[in-house]
């Protein structure tokens, strides 16, 4: 018995590829959509696909022609194919915006542009292209039953965009340390930016701290002229950063700075 039943799953297998195969050369748009239904139904989402794409074109405009076009979209998600995907349920919205699955293939086509975001450093393109596509489903359905999963990857982009901002103003107030000053002011700059753009960024603390050591950098090696306005902005900044951070992680490395900023006050306070 245990010898046969590998024997009868080899069989199953070869027989489902001789269908499959007969089924694309088959001219019977029919047999294909019967075929086509009972791999998707199985979760051979990439044979599904591959007779769904043959056969999409013949239903345009039928009454099986709404129900042909989700699941061609579908199985391009579900193989990982999401720019198809994505491109896909855009088709069946247009062609069929009142449908009973709009609600579904709209937070779909989202959920396939979620999945091209890159990582934080690289091009944000494809971020902004699906926060867009998850703002406007909230917008079109804000009961909607997928409506906690469109805001949970919405805040999960919108952190990633945070991050990168974040990393702009972190390498300009590292390249202030060694290089010119001017990137001490591209690093204020950019963190001002930050804060205000982003009020309630899980990087709120990160940010108010490296504007905190690129205003110190700025005013430390500041001619004189400028130097004494210039410290006062650096405790500003250390200032702002305790008001809402007083037990922030930086604190040893803020408390040196400023440290360094008071003692070179102190030349004007005399």
């Amino acid at each position: 018995m245990k010898k046969l039943i590998p024997l009868l799953t080899l069989v199953v297998v070869l027989v489902s590829c001789n269908e499959y195969q007969q089924a694309l050369k088959n001219e019977e748009v029919k047999v294909k959509y019967e075929l086509a239904e009972k791999f998707y139904n199985d979760g051979d989402f990439k044979r599904a696909n591959r007779l769904f794409e043959q056969i999409a074109p013949k239903y345009v405009g039928k009454p099986q022609g709404e129900r042909v076009m989700f699941f061609f979209a579908n199985t391009y998600y579900e193989i990982g194919q999401y720019n198809d995907a994505g491109y896909q349920f855009e088709r069946f919205l247009k062609a069929y915006p009142r449908s009973e699955k709009a609600q579904e293939a709209s937070f779909m086509s989202a959920k396939s542009y979620y999945h091209l975001s890159p990582v934080y450093s690289l091009d944000q393109t494809d971020t902004d292209k699906a926060l867009l596509k998850l703002q406007n489903f909230i917008n079109t359905y804000p009961d909607s039953e997928y409506l906690a999963a469109a805001n949970e990857i919405a805040q999960e982009l919108t952190t990633k965009k945070e991050k990168k901002a974040l990393e702009i103003g972190k390498q300009f107030t590292k390249l202030g340390e060694f290089y010119t000053l001017e990137h001490s002011i591209s690093a204020i700059k950019a963190l001002d930016n930050f804060v205000i753009d982003n009020p309630g960024s899980v990087y709120r603390e990160d940010a108010l701290y490296y504007k905190t050591a690129a205003a110190s950098n700025l005013a430390l090696n500041s001619t004189p002229r400028k130097k004494e306005g210039r410290l006062k902005d650096a405790k500003t900044a250390y200032n702002t950063l305790l008001k809402y951070f007083p037990d922030t992680k930086y604190a040893k490395k803020a408390d040196n700075l400023v440290e360094k900023i008071d003692k070179e006050l102190e030349n004007y306070t005399k």
